[in-house]
């Protein structure tokens, strides 16, 4: 029985054709044995050839175009039991070419498919609004590809299988920049990060994680600095690792240099410490290591620019232009490598490079406001002042100062003008990591040293010097390398 004319299908009621017996040519519907199958749509010598529409018993269907009995050509795929939608190429019932798939769980394919699945080159839209733009293979992410995520995040590399393997560059929202080896979705190997808070680390990561990036502060000298009353003097600070190395590979973390006083409690002045302090001065005292607490204490004249200047040669680019020693402020001029200048930093900073940082003509200032100092029999301001020694009190039997290390007063130096200068006594440096926001969210703990300010001045020993520090503890002036 031939099948209805197209031009005759308007006309008269479409002619179902007995199972067994598909229609032979022109327009035709037909429901196949095993009823899961109709179709309606154009017929050549018995079988679905041209523009038809195939549906099946669980609600699945395809539109589109047919070829010897064949789904061949451009058509639109429809999968009830997973709600996609595939409209493109087909080569024998199957997705293969260019096409779009729209996906029920959100997000879309555009691009090229090979048997059903994503293959070659095409664009991902997944369902968390990531976008993808690059290589497939076997339905996954796979060779050069970039991703844009939601949070603003760019990644530009290899992928293996679905995942950031190979070399790659992740530029965050943040302003943050890793370049470097990937494996299994997170940092692995070889790479540098240029942080947005400034620093720069170049170097080995392990799962995520900076093997060589630093984990602690040292303030290297003795272990109590002694100075004169109103002498400057230098700290210079390390940045260490777990395994006690320096962190060369680190550069740009931003440090803070403040200072305390002892804190002594006394039956008889209930909450001083070589000072009535009036009540709306008091402060919570801070806890340090070496055994005693102290409370906040004024630095003066420490420098805001540049000590001094080093024609050394950057470690990396070889240029001197590049170079940057460890005691500029930071802020002052480009770092090497690129390191970002990350802004100036507050009064009294500096940003560490590899691994250093240098505080210059550090001072203690005088005392606060709201300080008062309270002369204790024997104590260090009777010794000053000159009067006989008497009972104890604290600071008794404290050494006399030598040249202090870190950059004493040297003789023909000028001296702190009357009253601005510290009372004899202890007190604290201490040495925070202020870097904002903090790298990779962890900020280094606070460093300490005990400082001793003397009561008089002593000639200095036979061999002693004004050396900042032992030249195998200083900071490298040529740190060329190789």
């Amino acid at each position: 029985m031939a099948a209805a004319s197209p031009g005759s299908r308007s006309s008269r009621p479409q002619r179902r054709d007995p199972p067994g017996r598909p229609p032979q040519d022109g327009y035709g519907v037909y429901v196949y044995p095993n009823s899961f199958f109709r179709y309606e749509g154009e017929w050549k010598g018995g079988k679905t050839h041209g523009r038809g529409k195939l549906l099946f018993k669980d609600g699945s269907y395809y539109e589109g175009e047919f070829a010897d009995g064949e789904i061949m050509g451009r058509g639109c795929r429809h999968w009830a039991h997973t709600g996609n939608t595939y409209s493109g190429q087909f080569v024998f019932g199957e997705p293969q070419g260019q096409g779009v798939m729209e996906y029920r769980a959100g997000g879309r394919y555009e691009g090229e498919l090979s048997h059903g699945v994503r293959e070659g080159r095409g664009c991902l839209v997944d369902a968390d609004g990531r976008v993808y733009w690059g290589d497939f293979h076997n339905n996954k992410r796979h060779g050069r590809g970039h991703m844009a995520f939601p949070n603003g995040d760019e990644y530009e590399g290899d992928w293996v299988r679905g995942q950031r393997q190979g070399h790659g560059e992740l530029r965050c929202a943040d302003g943050s920049v890793y370049e470097g080896q990937w494996h299994s979705d997170v940092l692995s190997g070889l790479g540098s990060v240029a942080h947005c808070s400034g620093v720069v680390y170049r170097g080995l990561w392990i799962s995520g994680h900076p093997v060589g990036r630093a984990a602690r502060t040292v303030i290297l000298g003795p272990a109590v600095l002694e100075v004169a009353p109103g002498a400057p003097f230098s700290v210079c600070v390390q940045l260490l690792q777990d395994d006690w190395t320096v962190a060369a590979g680190e550069d740009g973390r931003v440090l803070r240099i403040s200072a305390g006083v002892r804190y002594v409690q006394l039956p008889a002045y209930s909450g001083v410490s070589f000072f009535s302090v009036d009540a709306g001065r008091r402060e919570a005292p801070i806890q340090t290591p070496f055994g005693f607490q102290c409370i906040p204490y004024p630095l003066s004249d420490c420098p805001s620019g540049p000590e001094r200047a080093r024609a050394s040669a950057s470690p990396r680019t070889g240029d001197p232009e590049a170079a940057r020693t460890p005691d500029a402020p930071c802020g002052q001029g480009d770092a090497p490598g690129g390191l970002p200048a990350g802004g100036r930093c507050p009064e009294g900073c500096r940003r560490a490079w590899q691994g250093w940082a240098q505080f210059e003509g550090v001072r203690l200032g005088a005392p606060p406001p709201g300080y008062h100092p309270v002369p204790f029999l024997g104590g260090p301001q009777e010794e000053a002042s000159g009067r006989p020694r008497g009972g104890p009190g604290p600071g008794t039997g404290m050494p006399t100062t030598q040249d202090p290390p870190g950059g004493g007063r040297p003789d023909g130096a000028a001296k702190a003008e009357p009253g601005t200068e510290a009372l004899p006594g202890e007190y604290v440096i201490m040495v925070q990591d202020v870097t904002t926001p903090p790298f990779l969210g962890h900020r280094l703990p606070t460093a300490f040293k005990h400082l001793r300010v003397s009561a008089r001045e002593k000639a200095p020993e036979p061999g002693a010097g004004s050396a900042a520090l032992p030249r195998a503890l200083a900071p490298p002036l040529d740190t060329t390398s190789s």
